[in-house]
């Protein structure tokens, strides 16, 4: 082992030229890169992990991005939204297998029967289970007024992922209009964090255009914005997007799953007690690529609980794993695949962020000593 890595990974601080460096690492010295990720995650979050019951709520979505499946100008999907009642069993199959919290995804919307209607399902859910379970909503920019409604009816963390942090590689990912703009989205975050939202965010890895000093430049944000929680994982691409023209540029599948490996366990040693989810997409490029994820740093995984027959019209990118599977068999495999890792299953438990719950307190200890004129 190199002895700048050595050294890299004994900083307190991490420098953008440090991560350049640790995710350019190649196989033989990433071991002591996962093996110090290991360790701080040991330390800082535990060796549990958390369930978040996945409910694909809707593929219809005003966006027009140029990377996924259920972009507004691709025609191929039949278009659909759950009934309540489908979202209410799928919220009462996890409360009933002590999943702890769920997450209900959705393309992005605007208009006043969805805001409406996912205001009452989340009063219904709570009502139901008798706030037994912590509820992510996943649905895109909203206005401040959206937001509080939700919140104020019993959504507990929000999760708007930003793709990319560099403003120029966002453009070439979306349309030029004003339903596409990078500084409204990242204006969402900061709102969705002082409404008191537990606030997540996420990236694509292996983009074509993107590069080394972009992925840095994505961990440094993660930092800057204090995140709470974050979703990331490898680009894989869909056949009928616009992004597919550049498929001579794409890495090899495999490397954009190494390079996500990475990726997530320096962000554990960036940002050692934040929620990282072990996405599905990395299972899509290796059947065991969440529980790859788990070894370098993830702590969360989220077992789809959309009906299967509404499965394959929620493909965000091609051979996306599961569709056919339903809750249980989702449940079941995941179970399996997690407890051959060595870790145990938070049954019964939120897993909030202890980063947001450290992070809250020290706000509010701050409001304090001010209020007392300290």
């Amino acid at each position: 082992m190199s002895e700048p890595v050595e050294k890299i990974l004994q900083k307190v601080d991490l420098g953008k030229e440090d991560l350049i460096t640790l995710i350019r690492l190649g196989p033989d010295e990433s071991r002591l890169l996962f093996e110090t990720a290991w360790k701080a995650k040991q330390a800082s979050v535990g060796n549990t992990v958390y369930f978040r019951g996945l409910i694909e709520y809707s593929n219809r979505c005003t966006k027009n991005c140029y990377y996924c499946g259920i972009r507004r100008h691709n025609t191929r999907y039949k278009r659909y939204r759950l009934t309540d009642l489908e979202v209410i069993e799928a919220a009462n199959y996890a409360y009933r297998n002590q999943f702890g919290s769920i997450v209900i995804q959705s393309g992005e919307n605007s208009d006043r029967q969805f805001i409406e209607t996912i205001e009452h399902l989340l009063w219904e859910i709570n009502r139901l289970t008798n706030h037994a379970l912590h509820i992510t909503l996943s649905l895109g920019e909203q206005n401040e007024k959206t937001y509080r409604r939700w919140f104020e009816a019993g959504a507990h963390r929000y999760l708007l992922r930003i793709e990319t942090s560099n403003p120029q590689l966002y453009r070439k990912l979306h349309p030029s209009d004003y339903r596409h703009v990078y500084e409204r989205r990242l204006e969402a975050l900061q709102t969705l964090r002082s409404i008191g939202y537990q606030t997540g965010t996420g990236v694509m890895i292996g983009l074509p255009f993107q590069t080394t000093e972009d992925l840095a430049n994505d961990l440094l944000f993660f930092h800057t914005v204090d995140i709470d929680m974050v979703g990331m994982g490898p680009y894989i691409e869909h056949a009928e997007t616009p992004l597919y023209h550049y498929r001579d540029q794409f890495l090899p599948l495999r490397e954009r799953l190494e390079l996500s490996l990475k990726m997530v366990a320096i962000l554990r040693i960036l940002m050692p007690d934040i929620n990282i989810a072990a996405t599905t997409a990395m299972q899509t490029i290796d059947p065991h690529g969440r529980e790859r994820a788990l070894l370098a740093g993830a702590n969360v995984m989220m077992p789809n609980l959309t009906p299967a027959r509404y499965k394959q019209s929620y493909l965000l990118y091609n051979d996306k794993p599961g569709i056919e599977d339903d809750a249980e068999e989702s449940k079941e495999a995941m179970e399996e695949n997690i407890r051959l890792t060595g870790h145990v299953i938070g049954f019964g438990e939120y897993g909030d962020s202890a980063h947001f719950l450290r992070r809250t307190k020290e706000e509010g200890r701050r409001t304090r000593d001010e209020g007392r004129g300290r």
